[in-house]
């Protein structure tokens, strides 16, 4: 695995310390997992703004709910249970 040396404030260095202590695990691999929580709230933000953008015209808010409606009515076609 390559590396590289970033630089951190000392109590983020500290609570990354703690973190590592108490799940037994390197501060690499929690701060890996740290990031990649990270980077998934940002992408649901984005697509919650996204969300909000849309919802905020009425016109193409309707439209994605007819969508969601005519694809919920493809569900179940054909399939028997």
């Amino acid at each position: 695995m390559n590396t590289s040396t970033v630089r951190i404030n000392q109590e983020t260095l500290e609570t990354l310390r703690k973190l590592a202590q108490e799940a037994g695990e390197p501060m690499q691999r929690v701060l890996a997992r740290a990031v990649e929580v990270y980077r998934r709230q940002r992408i649901l933000a984005k697509a919650n703004a996204a969300y909000a953008t849309l919802r905020s015209d009425p016109q193409a808010w309707q439209a994605e709910q007819d969508e969601r409606r005519a694809w919920e009515a493809t569900l179940q076609d054909g399939i028997e249970e």
